[in-house]
């Protein structure tokens, strides 16, 4: 089993920013995959980012590359996301989710993960 619990969500103007936070805890995390999420209103699930987290390599969605970063923190058990520039599209509650790396190679499919946080909510408005 592992745990996952989001903070860091909340209103912020066009053009600003907030620092996501997941943390992380149970047994085996250290080789899983992480991913953000996000699902606005009447919206799907989609795919903001993802990271391995024992090698640290990452991929982000086109929507948010140049804008928002995710990492992980070994001594805090931790992963982050940093989010620059939001606009108010960037709206949604935002989850972290965790899956083990074999099986499917769709990391960027919310489907394909087994572990999800309560999520956070960020709002972008002025």
């Amino acid at each position: 089993q592992v745990q996952l619990v989001e903070s860091g969500g909340g209103l912020v103007q066009p053009g600003g920013s907030l620092r996501l936070s997941c943390a992380v805890s149970g047994r085996t995390f250290s080789s899983y995959v992480m991913g953000w999420f996000r699902q606005a209103p009447g919206k799907e699930r989609e795919f903001v980012a993802y990271i391995w987290w024992r090698s640290g390599d990452t991929n982000h969605a086109d929507s948010v590359k140049g804008r928002f970063t995710i990492s992980r923190d070994n001594a805090k058990n931790t992963v982050v996301l940093q989010m620059n520039s939001l606009k108010p599209e960037d709206t949604a509650i935002y989850y972290c989710a965790a899956r083990d790396p074999s099986g499917s190679f769709a990391y960027a499919r919310p489907q394909t993960y087994s572990y999800w946080g309560q999520g956070t909510q960020v709002t972008v408005s002025s």
